[in-house]
């Protein structure tokens, strides 16, 4: 296990690598990464989070060097691993796809990895015996331990990979990138929750990639939020979900995601359309595009004359709540109403003032009012 460290490292594609933690040239819209430092804790479940393309695979490939960064540095622990190649990194990494030998039976697959260690890392038969059996346990392989890989389904066979990784329990880091693609929706819950006893019980460094919330928000203590090559959030699934500071995380976190919608200020209160909505604290003149945030979770619908008026165009039953979808003034506006709330016919909403952000160039204005989070 290991704390990794990463020290301005940056990466465009087709350029000239460098181990220089201070090289900075070129222009930031061609990287694929941004110039990025962070700190994954020795012993952490991190998973990266964003759209496709926002760079979080070539952020995992550069920490499991297959990827050598155009800039920056890389530490494991207080070892600059910048340049080493990916055998000397001591690293185990599931892909999205099963990468497994199809000739081989299921046991065989998970002892592979095993085998093949040398010098002062080799095992016994009788260790790579008990590790494989209870790998295979884990994963609930039993009754396939002695088949071939090939006729397996796409379940069974990531399945494997996923215990091809987690079979050596000395490695600095497991990653996973996107490891419940392939996997049935009815499975992915219990993968996921087996993952998370492995974490408890071996304690390793894990880092998890994928565009799917549910997935990064109940495997991860901490959520590293991606866009554009740049890291825009880190922070626990109840920060994330309670305090987005950039828009794109409000929206992305939730289902539905964050409201967000165009508004103008003064002082104590925002201006939506032409609605007056007070706010929690007083805030400066802001020159550029300032936004309200709130979550459809804190938007209690009222009667007639109580609220704010809006016109609703639809409402979705999706058993533990409803989703109202309305507009207000004119722009559209998410509700979430617990079951056994009435909806009237002439609706108005109150926003719960407590949970307004207010974002200035899509970034929430703190709440001290001296700038941008």
């Amino acid at each position: 296990m290991a704390r990794i460290v990463l020290n301005n490292i940056a990466h465009r594609y087709g350029a000239v690598t460098s181990s220089s933690a201070t090289q900075s040239t070129g222009d930031a819209a061609s990287y694929a990464l941004k110039p990025l430092s962070h700190v994954w804790e020795d012993g952490g479940a991190y998973a990266l989070l964003g759209p496709s393309g926002c760079g979080k695979t070539t952020l995992l490939n550069i920490i499991s060097g297959l990827i050598t960064p155009s800039q920056g540095q890389l530490l494991f622990d207080d070892n600059d691993v910048s340049q080493l190649p990916t055998e000397q990194r001591n690293i185990a990494q599931v892909f999205q796809f099963p990468v497994l030998y199809d000739t081989m039976t299921v046991a065989e697959n998970l002892a592979f990895p095993l085998r093949n260690r040398r010098g002062i890392n080799k095992l016994s038969d009788a260790e790579i015996k008990q590790r494989v059996a209870e790998a295979i346990t884990m994963l609930g392989l039993e009754k396939l331990a002695h088949q071939k890989a090939r006729g397996l389904s796409a379940d069974d066979k990531q399945k494997i990979s996923l215990g091809r990784g987690l079979v050596r329990t000395d490695v600095n880091a497991i990653l996973f990138d996107e490891p419940l693609t392939v996997i049935d929706p009815h499975l992915k819950w219990q993968l996921r929750t087996q993952l998370k006893q492995i974490h408890r019980q071996f304690g390793h460094t894990m880092i998890y990639v994928t565009h799917d919330q549910t997935e990064a928000l109940t495997f991860a203590d901490k959520v590293v939020v991606m866009l554009a090559g740049e890291v825009i959030q880190t922070g626990t699934p109840e920060d994330l979900f309670k305090h987005p500071l950039h828009t794109f995380v409000g929206k992305f976190i939730g289902s539905p995601g964050m409201n967000i919608l165009r508004c103008g200020l003064d002082g104590n209160e925002a201006i939506v359309d032409t609605f007056r909505i007070a706010l929690p604290c007083h805030y400066p003149v802001l020159p550029g595009t300032l936004e309200l945030g709130i979550r459809p979770e804190f938007i209690r619908i009222v009667n007639q004359g109580e609220g704010m008026p809006v016109t609703i165009s639809a409402i979705e039953d999706v058993g533990r709540h409803r989703i109202v979808r309305a507009l207000l003034g004119s722009q559209a506006l998410d509700i979430v109403v617990p079951e056994g709330v009435g909806i009237p016919s002439h609706a108005e909403v109150i926003f719960e003032t407590g949970n307004i952000g207010i974002y200035h160039n899509s970034r929430l204005v703190n709440s001290t009012n001296t700038g941008v989070s």
